[in-house]
């Protein structure tokens, strides 16, 4: 254990849990993180990352998205590793209006039918970030070790009253179910499938109405992640040939050039669905715990609002106010 002691125990190293240490070390708090594994290794690191949040539940969902879509643009203009702004369309293959939310976004447009793959009859075109998760995440784990945070990977906690620091901050994901305990936390496992990109620039990504055999293409530079699947109840990231193999499939049918692209690679991850996210104080086992967990398929597209949100119930605890630290 670190000799030294800690303001903020941060309890997982995902995309919530290094956004979230980010922002308290800022403030000048003294943070370390606690995870089984190293933000590479997360859930996080296999996302295909378009913000997009539609598929979680929370009445700060729309303020959380604002926020982070804000960061991520700034983030472009700074020329963050892995973050990017990228044009693209969102559609439906059932008539339908365009989300408010989509109507306020940069490049927002209504699609002409002539634009839409076959068998598709609502679209809207838009501008949005999509971020390469691994390079992301490692700058900002670098960012966190820079404010004076520090790490300890490789450890399981099986419960929160393990936790030894006065400020938990529980950012354990799909870990949740087991950690809180909370029942209402239940994986998804999604995956992508990798393949070499010629020249593709735009995104397109399938609107459902709820997580499941979606189409998208997200390009990330020399390669595409092709999408998606939602398999409910499995805990197991590791992909399924099967699934991806429905996954190519299906984007063929959208896209017959897929089937000449090489494959390069899988990527597979488990979602924390909950039916509501929970972000909330409570008192437990004589030291104060902040949740953070159950974003879904929305982890990414929140994590900066979500973690400006913990940040002011951390400093309200210690009876500090916030102050500008100027980065992002």
């Amino acid at each position: 254990m670190p000799s030294n002691p800690s303001d903020v125990l941060i309890v997982g190293a995902g995309v919530s849990g290094l956004t979230t240490g980010f922002r308290l070390a800022r403030q000048g708090l003294r943070v370390r993180i606690r995870a089984e594994d190293a933000p590479g290794s997360t859930n996080s690191a296999a996302a295909g990352a378009i913000w997009d949040p539609i598929y979680a539940e929370h009445p700060r969902v729309g303020v959380w998205a604002a926020r982070s879509y804000k960061v991520f643009s700034r983030m472009t203009e700074r020329g963050f590793p892995g973050v990017r702004l990228v044009d693209g369309i969102e559609a439906s293959r059932d008539p339908m209006e365009t989300p408010e939310w989509a109507r306020l976004l940069p490049g927002y447009r209504e699609c002409e039918l002539r634009e839409l793959p076959p068998g598709f009859e609502h679209g809207w075109h838009y501008r949005a970030p999509i971020i390469d998760m691994p390079p992301y995440l490692a700058r900002l784990e670098q960012l966190v070790r820079e404010a004076g945070g520090d790490f300890e990977f490789g450890v399981h906690l099986s419960s929160l009253a393990d936790a030894d620091a006065p400020i938990v901050v529980n950012c354990s994901g799909a870990g949740a179910h087991d950690l809180v305990p909370d029942p209402e936390v239940t994986p998804i496992r999604g995956q992508l499938v990798q393949i070499r990109n010629h020249g593709v620039t735009d995104f397109f990504a399938e609107h459902t109405p709820e997580l499941g055999e979606m189409v998208y293409l997200l390009p990330q530079g020399d390669t595409i992640l092709l999408g998606g699947s939602a398999e409910p109840g499995i805990a197991d990231p590791e992909p399924d040939p099967a699934v991806a193999a429905a996954i190519i499939e299906r984007c063929i049918s959208i896209f017959p050039w897929i089937e000449q692209a090489e494959v390069v690679g899988h990527r597979g991850g488990i979602r924390p669905s909950r039916p509501k996210i929970r972000l909330e104080h409570e008192e437990a086992d004589g030291r104060h715990v902040v949740h953070n967990y159950g974003h879904s398929g929305a982890g990414v597209s929140l994590s900066w609002g979500c973690a400006d949100d913990v940040t002011d119930l951390v400093l309200g605890l210690l009876g500090r106010e916030r102050k500008e630290d100027g980065a992002e």
